[in-house]
């Protein structure tokens, strides 16, 4: 083998040997985990949802929320209306929900409103936990006791799935309901059996005072959930996950509004990647924290788009690099086995995705998408200020 071969091979070999030995462990262990025994029900529940021009679609969430099966006295829907120049507030409060009005232009974004609604549950001292759900959710009614069961037995922070509520708008929002299902569902059931974090998810999360006390909520960043999950691993707090339970937000269909959260999505997880996986490399080592490793695992592990790019490529390279004389069919081997894993991951997300055949037929039209999805990365501007999706419910 030349010295210019080995080298490419070795390349393409590591990172898509290891994510998808990582994704095809997590995948094998993804059967429904078994909820814990239900909770006493006397929990008191913040339920936050911050919104940012919501007006057409804020009421249906707030109904979502105050349908929870639980005691009408144990919890609160607090709507953040922040920095609205629509009728949000309004809407919100006829629908039934409390409302704090935040105006601050130069302080924007969730993970502002979020902290600002955190310190002003705390400053009430009436709920004992806060649960954030987007403006443009729907809930199970199961949530809150999703949510209490497993702080009531000691977690400090709860995720429960977060899924797609418009699946069948368009082949996308299919496609990102599987995406959705393998990497919230397959992944987080993984990791739950094997006791470590879920991270936060962005959407249907809780946390308990106590915790926001011990870890005060600074992440403010384009991917503010990711930030804090990875902030709670490093204090060595694992985010819990509720398989049982959901919270499904509206995904977009439309290519402009997708391009434009397509471009946060990644240029806020590769920001928290460059910064966060040395930190938690080195953490994991000094404390021994399997948490902090598998935290760092799931940073490094890139979108599946690009992991599958890489297995295809390490492939392709093994049989187009290949001299004269000289076999190179191990590595093209690995490289089957990791698009081989990839599959498994995929159809896993599918199974769990409520997507049916539509959803399995729309699997076809991935490498389209994964054209666009690049093209969206290599051409678009980068951006470092929070930018409002639009809801096309509205």
């Amino acid at each position: 083998m030349s010295l210019i071969t080995l080298p490419i091979l070795w390349i393409l070999a590591v990172p898509a040997a290891g994510s998808s030995l990582y994704l095809l462990v997590l995948t094998l262990l993804s059967a429904r985990i078994t909820p814990p025994p239900r909770s006493t029900r006397t929990m008191r529940f913040d339920i936050i949802i911050p919104a940012h021009n919501e007006e057409a679609g804020i009421a249906a969430a707030v109904r979502s929320v105050l349908s929870i099966d639980w005691p009408a006295d144990c919890f609160r829907v607090v709507v953040v209306a922040d920095n609205c120049t629509d009728a949000t507030a309004d809407v919100a409060a006829r629908a039934g929900a409390q409302v704090l009005v935040r105006q601050n232009t130069e302080l924007r974004g969730k993970g502002h409103a979020l902290a600002y609604a955190f310190h002003d549950s705390r400053q009430r001292g009436w709920a004992n936990a806060v649960a954030i759900i987007d403006a443009d959710s729907q809930v199970s009614a199961n949530l809150i006791e999703a949510m209490a069961s497993r702080m009531e037995r000691g977690e400090k922070a709860v995720q429960v799935h977060y899924g797609v509520s418009n699946i069948h708008a368009s082949w996308r929002t299919r496609l990102m309901a599987i995406a959705m299902a393998a990497f919230h569902s397959v992944r987080s059931r993984g990791r739950e059996r094997l006791g470590l974090s879920c991270g936060i998810r962005g959407n249907g999360w809780a946390l308990t005072h106590a915790l926001l006390e011990q870890v005060p909520y600074t992440s403010f960043s384009l991917a503010e959930d990711l930030e804090f999950g990875v902030e709670l691993g490093m204090r060595d707090v694992r985010v819990a996950y509720a398989d049982e339970a959901h919270c499904n937000g509206e995904m977009v269909s439309g290519e402009k509004d997708a391009r434009s959260q397509r471009r946060r999505w990644e240029q806020g997880r590769a920001a928290i990647l460059r910064s966060r996986t040395l930190p938690l490399l080195k953490r994991a080592l000094t404390a021994r924290s399997l948490v902090c490793l598998d935290l760092a695992m799931d940073l490094l592990v890139l979108p599946l788009s690009y992991v599958a790019l890489n297995a295809v490529a390490l492939t392709a390279a093994a049989w187009l690099l290949a001299p004269a004389g000289v076999s190179t069919s191990p590595w093209f081997w690995l490289g089957l086995l990791c698009c081989a894993a990839l599959v498994l991951y995929i159809l896993r997300g599918w199974q769990l995705s409520n997507t049916g055949l539509r959803g399995l037929l729309d699997l076809l039209r991935a490498p389209f998408f994964l054209v666009w999805k690049l093209a969206v990365m290599f051409r678009g501007r980068r951006t470092t200020e929070w930018v409002r999706t639009n809801r096309e419910g509205g």
